[in-house]
């Protein structure tokens, strides 16, 4: 109770702080909070406490006073241990504040929230923990065996001999434990990678484009239809929206050639068990839709495809784009493109932007006839506007309103291009030719739109990814590429989308992780004021990586930001029982055990419980965020999953491999000074 009553009061000291700094309480900021890290200097601290008078039966009962010198006694000797852990926990967030853009944002609220949380239990495992133990703790020293007695009895029963024997093969133990090591690094390898992992927002958004050209006639008819197979063959929709168009804005443009439907859906819990997830449901539905010829569907979900057009100018999570002058060229390298990746694994839909194609009605003017006949330019450009757009002729007022009145040819006169080539232009003489006897008319392809970036003219393809990790996807798009798609001179290639995002981040976090790694290094170094034995402990991180990277392999779990994010956390609480351990070897040294050995075999089976609990009590503190199945909890799995599994071998390794090098360097120590000697 004494342990788990630290958990409210951090929190609250964190949410002071949250207020103060302007924090918000979301899912990021405030369901990243692991109640394991919480309390880790609670539970080395009442346990010492614990262990000490069990230890020292002096007498059946203690004295208030008594119990106080008992409590300080024996929680001076493990405060610096419990600190200094917790103080590297709370530094190896700091590099995470370091981070900008997207990621930055999602992930700077959860370390300044686990930050405060942390710096609240250092406080509180110093001050209210020891005092809290010396007034509540049983002042008995004898107590009858409970089942916690009787499971660490067999734990260490397990424990001890498996240590004696590893410590007679430590060659062979250092050999599995590189070789894990090594294998971890093949499988990293191999997982592939994404920004962020896709979170199923409950709806689905469907981009449909038909021919470039067409009428907003066609195009509710072709959305309507749409509408009605999707309501006749999917029940699990709710309601369907459809928005066509959108003003000409820099921000939105959409032509009325284009429509969103947003799918609104039941609750998965209403859904028939036909499909798993949105995906799969997705997938089905574009085969549906796919029974109308002549359109073009892209189906994602209505957040995130909003996301990636604000982030990188593509709805879609990859966007190829070829840099170029010509039009034309850019617009068949782009199908040319399309056909050489269609066909790889994971791709779910494929577009093009529409960059040429337009009907046109172009007018090329005789200019010898149009000076035979005495006309100019600047008269039959008129006539023309005021034809077929209109022409401001005068005003109307009614009352204190004013109308333009617009003059220009009945609808049945401007209907298409015959009616343009007939179109009669006045003579000076007084006659009257047809537009066609001084000009050509003709119907001619023109641009649909010309995008820019950074000042030069681009061809977007843009693609979704279906049951696959981004970052594989794309390598395998730029290996087919790289062999047999040759661009003009002046022409080239640059991948966007999330797998942008995903570069910038990682590139981020290739200096965050290493800042990260150097504090703990030089934190460890002022806690035993010597480099071996910092860089002994320091050996957790390794071996707490292995863990990390086989529980997301054996999830299927690609590496995005947020397991890199996990990484970084699993390092800080790692070194945490190598401190346990290693001061406990050196506190056994300075009691008079000169024998490596025997301290080895003594401080592993004394901390063998605080090992454990802190271990435990972290994992279990993750638990939940790695099994949560509720709205967001896709962005925290690989975070709790990389802390987990990566606990979990660091416990185990750190058990068995820490005392075998400290051994090893303990007996190059006493070899060094039987030689100055």
């Amino acid at each position: 109770l004494i342990v788990a009553s630290v958990i409210p009061l951090a929190m609250l000291f964190a949410i002071i702080l949250m207020n103060a700094f302007g924090v918000s309480g979301n899912l990021m900021s405030l369901g990243a909070i692991d109640f394991g890290i919480i309390v880790d200097g609670a539970v080395i601290i009442v346990e010492a406490t614990m262990h000490h008078l069990q230890k020292n039966k002096r007498k059946r009962e203690l004295t208030q006073s008594e119990m106080d010198d008992e409590v300080y006694e024996s929680a001076s000797k493990i405060r610096n241990s419990a600190a200094f852990g917790e103080i590297i926990i709370l530094i190896v967030y700091l590099p995470i504040l370091a981070l900008v853009g997207t990621e930055g944002k999602m992930f700077k609220p959860m370390a300044m929230t686990v930050g405060f949380a942390v710096a609240g239990a250092f406080i509180l495992s110093l001050t209210y923990v020891p005092m809290m133990s010396a007034l509540f703790l049983s002042k008995n020293t004898e107590h009858k065996e409970n089942f916690s007695n009787r499971m660490m009895a067999w734990l260490e029963g397990i424990y001890t001999p498996f240590l004696e024997k590893a410590l007679q093969f430590k060659k062979v133990v250092l050999g599995i434990s590189l070789g894990l090591f090594a294998l971890g690094l093949i499988v990293f390898n191999t997982m592939g990678g994404e920004f962020i992992p896709t979170i199923e927002e409950g709806d689905l958004a469907i981009n449909a484009t038909i021919m470039t050209g067409s009428s907003l006639t066609q195009m509710v008819e072709t959305t309507t239809k749409y509408e009605q197979i999707l309501k006749a063959k999917f029940p699990e929709i709710k309601t369907i929206v459809t928005k066509i168009g959108s003003g000409e804005i820099p921000t939105d443009p959409m032509p009325i050639e284009s429509g969103d439907l947003i799918i609104v859906l039941k609750d998965k819990k209403e859904w028939k068990g036909k499909y798993d997830n949105w995906e799969e449901l997705a997938n089905a539905m574009k085969k549906e839709m796919e029974i109308i010829p002549g359109a073009n569907i892209e189906i994602s979900q209505p957040i995130q495809m909003r996301f990636n057009e604000l982030m990188t100018g593509s709805r879609s999570d990859i966007a190829i784009k070829i840099f170029g002058d010509d039009l034309e060229i850019l617009d068949a390298k782009a199908t040319e493109l399309i056909s050489k990746i269609r066909n790889i694994e994971g791709i779910g839909d494929l577009k093009a932007d529409k960059v040429t194609g337009l009907p046109q009605i172009t007018i090329k003017y005789d200019y010898n006839k149009i000076a035979l006949y005495g006309l100019n330019i600047s008269d039959i450009n008129q006539i023309i506007r005021s034809s077929f757009a209109g022409e401001s002729a005068g005003k109307i007022y009614d009352q204190s309103k004013r109308f333009d009145v617009v003059v220009r040819m009945n609808q049945d006169n401007r209907a298409d291009i015959t009616d343009v080539s007939n179109l009669f232009i006045p003579l000076p003489n007084g006659q009257q030719v047809p537009l066609s006897q001084v000009a050509t008319v003709e119907y001619e392809q023109g641009p649909v739109q010309v995008t820019r970036e950074d000042g030069k003219r681009r061809i977007t393809i843009g693609l979704n990814v279906r049951g696959r990790d981004i970052k594989s996807v794309v390598e395998e798009i730029q290996q087919k590429l790289d062999k047999d798609f040759k661009l003009p001179a002046g022409y080239y290639v640059t991948y966007g989308g999330q797998f942008e995002n995903l570069v910038e981040a990682t590139k981020r976090l290739s200096v965050a992780l290493p800042i990260a790694l150097g504090l703990i290094l030089v934190l460890l170094y002022f806690t035993f004021k010597s480099f071996k034995q910092a860089g002994l402990i320091f050996t957790a991180i390794p071996l707490s990586a292995i863990g990390g990277v086989f529980a997301l392999w054996m999830r299927g779990m690609p590496f995005s930001i947020s397991a890199g994010i996990g990484f970084i956390a699993l390092f800080g609480i790692a070194v945490l029982n190598g401190i346990v351990l290693i001061s406990y070897f050196n506190q056994l040294k300075t009691e008079g055990i000169l024998d490596p050995l025997q301290r080895v075999l003594i401080g592993t089976k004394t901390r063998l419980r605080p090992v454990l609990m802190t271990a435990a009590v972290a994992s279990l503190g993750f638990l939940p965020m790695a099994l949560s199945t509720s709205g967001g909890a896709e962005v925290q799995k690989p975070l709790a999953t990389v802390v987990i599994g990566g606990l979990f071998s660091a416990t185990l390794l750190t058990l068995i491999v820490l005392p075998i090098l400290y051994l090893l360097l303990e007996k190059g120590i006493n070899r060094k000074e039987r030689e100055e000697n």
